[in-house]
């Protein structure tokens, strides 16, 4: 694909938390040397970011201070205040951004305040749910983005129907194929990795929960654990990669015996997290990264949310939005009882998420909006 020659470090691209360093790695390595990557430290931690970072072979980025652990105005905030500075010291041709974190919404706003291109990747999601900051964040890039990149129809439809103006919308496909298909472990590396854990493939349930609607209050943390310890109780292994944030909920809210049957861990690394959810017989998340994830794995999962802004999971058959409680438990026990029939129909299902083009389209749009026309040497 003809991208335009960008100078070196000339696209700051800007993120904060480890999905978005997921979803951009492989534009970033599209991009080359003209990636700038800024950190702005929402979730950083050299246990995990850090991990991310090497797992992803992604250049050490500059990282912003005094973010993580504030309320989300503040988060915004400071992280506006010092991307403003930085791109006074150095300014970008271009800015991207992705998805709907509170960093995405401080890049997008530090990019506008000095009128430079601005890129959002991932463009046009909805869940129609106001009572999610996120909704409110995607909403506000998307209208002030210059290059709006829409993963699918559906997301360049949102955004028509708010009267974004069409020649500001591509629809490019989601950077997630390219990210699945080249950070999948090989076969035989799966292999090991679930003999480690005592597991057999297609054989136990693979879960995440770390969304506050579902670790903010005891009652809605005690509903899932308790349906995830009945699978358990049922005779499903139940893996359960912990998120901090969870673990400490758990701590607080003393819900620590509802662990005592399923094998709670210490979070994994990406490769090692998608190794494990190519095998299981069931997903079981709260993360809007695994709605995507599971399309590419040809895996069930139930999305434990009372919305999305990711239907075409569900749209394709491979996810269903459920409650914590009786109708999460009722739902994996109704799909691990035709597990062999899902598996091998979802097999044969395309993913929605389109062809691992993405980060190429991207990259190609984002030089040609920053003005840059002399084609990159081969």
């Amino acid at each position: 694909m003809n991208v335009p020659h960008l100078p070196a470090a000339s696209v700051a691209v800007v993120l904060g938390t480890r999905p978005e360093l997921v979803k951009l790695a492989p534009l970033i390595h599209e991009l080359g040397p003209a990636a700038r990557l800024v950190h702005t430290g929402q979730h950083w931690d050299e246990a995990m970011s850090g991990r991310f970072l090497r797992d992803l072979d992604l250049p050490r980025p500059e990282l912003l201070t005094g973010v993580g652990g504030r309320p989300r105005a503040g988060q915004i905030a400071h992280s506006l205040d010092q991307l403003d500075d930085a791109f006074a010291e150095r300014r970008p041709v271009a800015v991207i951004v992705q998805g709907d974190t509170n960093a995405t919404l401080a890049g997008a706003l530090a990019a506008n305040a000095r009128d430079i291109p601005l890129v959002h990747v991932e463009a046009g999601l909805r869940s129609f749910d106001r009572a999610m900051p996120e909704e409110h964040n995607r909403v506000m890039v998307d209208h002030v983005a210059d290059v709006l990149c829409a993963a699918t129809a559906t997301n360049a439809a949102n955004l028509r129907a708010e009267s974004v103006d069409e020649s500001r919308i591509e629809i490019t496909g989601n950077t997630v194929v390219e990210v699945v298909r080249r950070q999948l472990p090989d076969r035989a590396a799966r292999a090991a990795l679930l003999a480690g854990y005592g597991l057999r493939p297609d054989g136990y349930v693979l879960a995440t929960v770390h969304r506050p609607e579902n670790t903010d209050t005891a009652e809605a943390l005690r509903a899932v654990l308790t349906e995830l310890d009945a699978i358990a109780r049922a005779g499903t292994p139940v893996l359960f990669p912990m998120h901090p944030r969870t673990r400490a909920a758990v701590e607080r809210f003393d819900l620590a015996a509802l662990l005592g049957r399923i094998t709670a861990v210490e979070p994994v690394g990406y490769g090692e997290f998608l190794a494990l959810a190519r095998h299981a017989a069931l997903l079981v998340s709260d993360s809007g990264g695994v709605q995507e994830e599971c399309t590419v794995l040809g895996r069930p999962l139930l999305v434990v949310r009372r919305s999305t802004e990711r239907p075409e999971a569900v749209d394709a058959g491979f996810a269903v939005l459920v409650r914590p409680g009786p109708e999460l438990g009722d739902t994996a026990r109704s799909w691990l009882a035709d597990s062999g029939e899902r598996l091998a129909r979802l097999a044969e299902t395309a993913s929605p998420y389109g062809d691992g083009l993405a980060s190429a389209r991207i990259a190609r749009s984002t030089g040609l909006l920053a003005g840059v026309a002399a084609p990159m040497a081969a």
